[in-house]
């Protein structure tokens, strides 16, 4: 079985339309990430790219330091919702036991199930890729990744992110959720080799686990079509990351390290 990740429904709108009285919604489904036989996380999410959602959230969550440490990758639909399940090394299985998630995520949610505050804010990868952008070279690939949204132009209810790298746009994600769109873009660049020298974007405002899974993937530049929190401005500072926000086709904002933006 292949879950779609839109269905056409039924729906009464006012005033009323000349159309066929549906509309394209956003299918929302239980994906449950699988290590070694024991479910880690639930979240709500696009059945879609569900290989690179494994690979992706297992890699920013610290679980796995190189997606081939991801083993025998199955997808196993059932009847309430898709099981994502892999196996790890000895190593990485024991590491994992030691921190474990009870995680049920609703759409949109990056940290729930943490078990202490501490797990909530973990010091990211520091950045140390001095890679720079051009200012009208980011509102190209902002633009760019909005002609590559499908499920998001059909719907209007997905998240996208995508990686432009070298002046060009290398891949687009989308889910319902815009933690889960990340996951899933780092896992696809993880799994096709891609450099992390590049610039992450996104069709989100900008929290702080945002910017920590852009960190834990090594990209130098994240930026975003809405605002940041400001607690993800601060651990953006911290973590060497440039943050670009308000992203729009007449301009955007720099927050931190503004260095790598050439605006000449």
């Amino acid at each position: 079985m292949i879950a779609q990740t839109a269905l056409p429904l039924p729906r009464t709108a006012w005033p009323p339309r000349d159309d066929r009285g549906v509309r394209l919604v956003a299918e929302e489904t239980p994906i449950a990430i699988v290590h070694d036989g024991s479910t880690h996380a639930v979240m709500m999410a696009s059945p879609s790219d569900l290989e690179d959602f494994a690979i992706g959230f297992s890699f920013t969550e610290g679980i796995i330091a190189d997606p081939g440490e991801l083993r025998d990758l199955e997808v196993i639909h059932q009847p309430g919702g898709i099981e994502v399940r892999g196996w790890l090394p000895p190593g990485r299985a024991a590491g994992l036991a030691a921190r474990r998630r009870r995680l049920a995520g609703p759409t949109g949610c990056g940290l729930c199930g943490v078990e202490s505050l501490e797990a909530a804010l973990v010091p990211p990868r520091a950045v140390k890729d001095q890679s720079t952008c051009g200012a009208n070279e980011l509102l190209r690939a902002m633009d760019a990744m909005s002609h590559a949204q499908r499920l998001g132009r059909s719907t209007r209810a997905a998240h996208a992110a995508g990686f432009w790298q070298a002046g060009a746009l290398v891949a687009v994600r989308e889910d319902v959720g815009r933690h889960n769109a990340l996951d899933k873009l780092i896992g696809g660049l993880l799994r096709g080799g891609v450099r992390s020298d590049g610039v992450v974007l996104l069709t989100s405002r900008i929290s702080v686990e945002m910017v920590q899974k852009t960190a834990m993937f090594g990209a130098p530049i994240l930026c975003a079509v809405s605002a940041p929190t400001a607690l993800a401005v601060r651990v953006a500072e911290a973590a060497g990351v440039t943050l670009v926000a308000v992203c729009r086709a007449d301009g955007f904002e720099v927050f931190t390290h503004p260095e790598r933006i050439a605006v000449s």
